[in-house]
């Protein structure tokens, strides 16, 4: 993420880039009940259900248990309404929505039941098949399960703007291109490399290093509108962008 540095851009600009943000996706799934409603709630499990699962596996809960409890957890969003309540002026849907999660888990402990294995609601598709892979990554003693839960949603938000800015490409027609320049988002060529993909991609080495340029250029834009779905307004922007910067390093 050194390659990042923000461009200025006005006040008006910046006040209309959280005029709709994914707040207003978070309302849409509170509502419940519709295809929309299913469709925006799948847009923010995409995120955010694997932070989630690992946090309450950090918390001791083994795979099986962690499994249900995230979709029973996503399921009593939907019933009871609660993401219809989450309000935007509170600060971030990060926040917001891990302070529910520990809700709920509080909830689950005082009613002193075991979380039976088949007994939840599957509310959604997720890929609890990789899951447990993809959270042993992770050192067991160095992150609480609050600095997981950051560094997982960190992590998460740069695959989909990665997804985003592939997508993109594709469907400019540009993917191989892509998928040979992608390595330069986040690091300098060695000397000699732009010839070489120049060859490769049958371009002028001038035409690809504007090639990456832009590319590097559209990643960051892409950054900040991801960052920026789930703020309340600009003011909280780069105390954001400097916590994801961080929980990637954790």
């Amino acid at each position: 993420m050194a390659l990042y540095r923000r461009e200025p851009r006005s006040a008006a600009g910046e006040r209309g880039r959280f005029a709709t943000t994914r707040w207003s996706v978070v309302a849409s799934a509170g509502r419940g009940g519709s295809a929309e409603s299913r469709d925006a709630l799948a847009a923010l499990c995409e995120t955010y259900w694997f932070p989630l699962y690992a946090f309450v596996r950090r918390q001791g809960y083994s795979a099986d248990d962690a499994q249900d409890l995230i979709q029973s957890f996503f399921a009593r969003l939907l019933e009871k309404n609660y993401l219809e309540a989450a309000d935007r002026r509170r600060g971030r849907f990060r926040s917001y929505l891990l302070g529910a999660l520990k809700h709920f888990l509080a909830n689950q402990r005082k009613r002193s039941r075991a979380w039976k294995r088949g007994g939840g609601q599957a509310v959604l598709s997720l890929d609890f098949a990789s899951a447990e892979s993809r959270y042993h990554l992770d050192p067991a003693d160095q992150l609480t399960p609050e600095r997981l839960y950051d560094k997982r949603w960190a992590l998460a938000l740069l695959d989909r703007v990665l997804k985003r800015l592939r997508d993109e490409l594709a469907r400019a027609g540009k993917l191989a291109r892509f998928d040979r320049l992608k390595q330069y988002l986040s690091g300098e060529p060695q000397a000699g490399s732009y010839r070489q993909i120049a060859g490769e991609l049958t371009m002028t080495e001038g035409a690809v290093k504007v090639a990456v340029h832009r590319l590097r250029r559209r990643y960051r834009e892409l950054l900040e509108d991801e960052i920026a779905q789930t703020l309340a307004g600009p003011e909280e922007f780069e105390d954001e962008l400097r916590h994801l910067l961080s929980a990637v390093a954790l």
